[in-house]
């Protein structure tokens, strides 16, 4: 009784306060249509309206850190990941060696190695790579040590990768997807990362997944209208689609750029200047001897592919024969084939060139492996027919036995270090050896009104021997067929 006589109240202070026309809107602004004695004890504190909508802090939730020493040395939480392997065949200590090298490369990609365990099988298996209850055993493995990714040393199907990470509950990759993250990580150069993004596309689109809505089609496929016939495409067909048409977008751009790099090439061969290409696994260091050879001033770093882009430098014999020296991608066990075919136009510079300089680290435990990956490679881009010197670098920090053991397998070999300098003048010697050399000697009596055939010998042949007369730059020099021509009016008779 005394509450509904309070709520008369109120209202008749209400019409008494406001016309009616605004009465509704009285009811409700909050100081008039609330009342502390009427709603206070149902409703408890209340706040303005501008309190209400405005953000309230916490207070102990802040993890600022005050010590400006601690905000200096606080770095990103990196992906801490665990390793797996099947081993098929060869020794342990080859499955050991390859899952080293696959840590090192989840190293480069930026993560924190926590485990690596190997599973010794036949073939891995069709489901998940290990078999269901060695995946199990992995899933303690990540529990306990409380990693976030799996990383697989192999390329797993689309199929495997699904059913491992419903075992594991956590994201699993596999070493080509690791790989593509490096050179995603390391391309600089405009053509680099068309490659790079290429080969990434092409891994991607038979491991395109649909969850939800992705799976569900379309409305249309006729030509509009309420009742549209068709089922139309799904959400993944459609990303599927549009995939195809940036690659090949993609494509056309490598082609474009593989263009200007063949036009660079002709005019190489043109002026007669032989070219000698640097080949050899990632980290043997191809760069550090680019650096020795030309001072390119390349980047130079201990770190697996650390340089993607090739690099093209002129270089001088110690005869004074000039020659360009082209830094290669560096190759690796199992390389994806993705990646062979994304970065064919750069490997194009080994199968175009008259010299391989096979760079191998003879400190690696096994240079064996490296030099049969490298040549696989080469093989694979139809450079098996180039003239190759083995270059067993890092000789400085090599076991000597093992050096012996390179020297005497590879015949054509020599042991360098391009970081101490040792065995580079030998080395420069041997190029001059085996470039190839001009195929016409010639001696002529050229006159000094025509200087201009003296220097194309000195760039684009071999001088002999060269002495200045009262008639003119009396030359002997091995020469090319187009230049012997032009040299041809100035021969002595006595000589012909």
């Amino acid at each position: 009784m005394t509450s509904s006589s309070s709520s008369s109240q109120a209202t008749k202070r209400l019409a008494h306060t406001y016309p009616e026309g605004l009465r509704a809107d009285a009811l409700m602004e909050e100081d008039v249509a609330w009342s502390h004695g009427i709603d206070g004890e149902r409703d408890g504190d209340q706040f303005d309206r501008s309190e209400r909508a405005a953000l309230r802090r916490v207070a102990g939730l802040s993890t600022e850190l005050e010590d400006v020493t601690e905000v200096e040395y606080r770095q990103l939480r990196l992906e801490r990941v665990v390793l797996v392997g099947v081993w098929t065949s060869g020794t342990v200590q080859d499955a050991e060696n390859s899952l080293a090298e696959l840590a090192a490369l989840a190293e480069t990609a930026g993560a924190i190695v926590l485990d690596g365990v190997i599973q010794r099988r036949d073939k891995p298996d069709a489901a998940t790579y290990i078999g269901s209850g060695k995946a199990d055993e992995l899933r303690d493995i990540v529990l306990e040590t409380g990693a976030d990714t799996v990383i697989c040393d192999g390329e797993l199907s689309p199929g495997q990768l699904i059913h491992l990470e419903d075992v594991v509950k956590v994201k699993v990759i596999d070493r080509t997807a690791l790989i593509l993250d490096i050179f995603a990580q390391h391309a600089k150069s405009r053509e680099g990362k068309a490659q790079v993004a290429l080969a990434q596309m092409q891994y991607m689109l038979p491991r395109l997944r649909g969850w939800g809505q992705s799976l569900s089609r379309q409305m249309g496929g006729g030509s509009g209208g309420l009742a549209t016939r068709g089922p139309g495409e799904t959400k993944i067909e459609t990303d599927r689609r549009r995939i195809r048409e940036k690659m090949a977008k993609m494509r056309r751009e490598i082609a474009d750029m593989k263009t200007g790099r063949e036009i660079k090439r002709q005019e190489r061969r043109r002026h007669k200047v032989p070219s000698v290409a640097i080949a050899g696994y990632t980290n043997a260091g191809k760069s550090s001897l680019l650096n020795r050879l030309t001072g390119a001033g390349v980047l130079v770093e201990n770190a697996l592919f650390a340089t993607l882009d090739p690099t093209v430098r002129r270089a001088e014999t110690p005869s004074g024969r000039l020659y360009t020296l082209a830094d290669t991608v560096g190759f690796v066990r199992h390389l994806p084939h993705h990646l062979v075919e994304a970065f064919r136009s750069t490997m194009e510079e080994v199968g175009d060139s008259d010299l391989i300089l096979h760079v191998v680290d003879g400190s690696h435990p096994n240079p064996e492996e490296q030099l049969a990956a490298v040549r696989e490679v080469i093989r694979d881009v139809g450079a098996t027919d180039v003239p190759e010197i083995v270059v067993i670098n890092k000789a400085d920090a090599a076991d000597p036995l093992v050096l012996q053991r390179l020297l005497r397998i590879e015949k054509h070999s020599i042991a360098v270090s391009a970081r101490t300098g040792r065995g580079i003048a030998e080395l420069r010697a041997l190029i001059d050896n085996e470039l190839p050399r001009p195929s016409v000697e010639i001696e002529a009596l050229v006159p000094y009104t025509h200087g201009k055939l003296v220097a194309r010998a000195h760039t684009e042949g071999e001088v002999i021997s060269e002495e200045h007369t009262a008639e003119g730059t009396l030359l002997k020099a091995r020469v090319h067929e187009e230049l012997a021509a032009d040299l041809a009016p100035y021969v002595p008779a006595a000589a012909l």
